[in-house]
């Protein structure tokens, strides 16, 4: 098996990425919101331009596969009319900022998002994959999540932390943005070809001491399909979001606008719980737990088709699944109980690891799997 190719870039809707299939257009909310209007529009750009899904990512993005070449540039001038879409490529490239998605209208979240938003022209140059986090509610949300330099709660204030730091600095909300320009230049002052994270970077050189010794309040429980203070929460099977079937969601529901989060769910805000067969309604649904990549064919360096055993095997893995197409395991970095890796037209198993990790069996057949033990 020849090494996956490692592009180093995310997909944008101004630089689109090919794939298998066409090519992925990423749409960046604002707030990880979509008014109504946007959402069921959004949702008809997919069927009108895409395959008809929309990827919900890691991110809180959401992208749109099968994109034919000619007409992107009638989808941009359609996401721009929607307000989805930075009229400046590189303000939209650096709009990377993940938002706790419980907040209220006016609240913290929202003022230091916008400001964030604001003022990103003056964040130096940075790796394409530098991000920003906003987790300033009573307890942390997003600290399993990529990010670079996050805006916490500390148990008397607000904390500024570099990521892979245990302990950040004291700052009030009128220096907050200030500062994170300040930490970020430090970064691109300081990082390297190899150490383009900031996790990475402060693993290899000291932080500043300026930039630590305040602690953050605890990690509180993850959203989970059902209901919220917010709206009820679905969830989205290897974050693939069937188009039609959201917009009939949305619109049975009455809701007045979708937040999106980095966990492959998604929220109604000021919804009605509905019967949504095509979305994950329940915590105990094993498809909680299982990653997959879109595989083959959509993706050209997958070597299997991915999401149909992921589907079948779910319930048979009694810990987290992870279907990759190929080594490089785009659909989850951090390690499974069970990952199957494509491999020339079969799958290699890693128990309790990473996709490109040593496989403790190869050349295993769709068919060998649905027999196997798997616990």
């Amino acid at each position: 098996m020849s090494p996956p190719l490692i592009k180093g870039w995310c997909p944008s809707a101004h630089r689109p990425m090919m794939s298998g299939d066409g090519l992925i257009v990423r749409v960046r909310p604002r707030l990880a919101r979509l008014d109504v209007r946007q959402a069921i529009a959004l949702c008809e750009l997919a069927d009108r331009f895409g395959n008809g899904t929309i990827d919900l990512t890691n991110r809180a993005n959401l992208q749109l596969r099968g994109v034919a070449q000619a007409n992107h540039k009638k989808l941009l001038t359609e996401l721009a009319e929607l307000n989805l879409l930075d009229a400046e490529p590189g303000i939209e490239v650096r709009r990377n900022i993940l938002v706790s998605p419980l907040y209220r209208d006016g609240d913290q979240t929202t003022t230091l998002a916008e400001e964030l938003m604001r003022r990103l022209a003056e964040l130096p140059e940075l790796p394409a994959k530098f991000g920003l986090a906003v987790d300033v509610g009573q307890t942390r949300l997003l600290a399993a999540d990529s990010a670079d330099i996050r805006l916490e709660r500390g148990l008397d204030g607000l904390v500024l932390r570099a990521d892979g730091a245990e302990t950040g600095c004291s700052i009030t909300e009128d220096e907050a943005v200030d500062q994170v320009i300040h930490l970020a230049r430090w970064f691109a002052q300081s990082f390297t070809p190899s150490l383009r994270r900031m996790a990475q970077l402060i693993a290899e050189r000291d932080l500043p001491l300026k930039w630590q010794g305040k602690e953050v309040v605890p990690i509180g429980p993850m959203i989970q399909p059902g209901s919220s203070e917010i709206g009820p929460v679905y969830g989205a099977a290897f974050g693939q979001l069937p188009a039609s079937k959201l917009s009939e969601l949305i619109e049975a529901s009455g809701a007045t606008a979708i937040r999106v989060t980095p966990w492959r769910m998604f929220i109604l805000e000021g919804g009605s719980v509905k019967q949504a067969s095509a979305f994950v309604t329940h915590e105990s649904d094993p498809l909680v737990t299982a990653d997959a990549c879109p595989g083959a064919p959509h993706c050209p360096q997958a070597e299997m088709e991915t999401r149909t055993i992921a589907r079948a095997l779910a319930p048979r893995v009694s810990g987290s699944l992870h279907v990759s197409g190929c080594a490089k395991g785009c659909a989850r970095k951090k390690p499974a109980d069970i990952v199957l890796v494509g491999n020339s037209g079969r799958f290699d198993l890693v128990k309790r690891g990473r996709a490109g990790d040593e496989p403790c069996q190869r050349g295993l057949t769709s068919e060998t799997l649905m027999t196997m033990d798997l616990t």
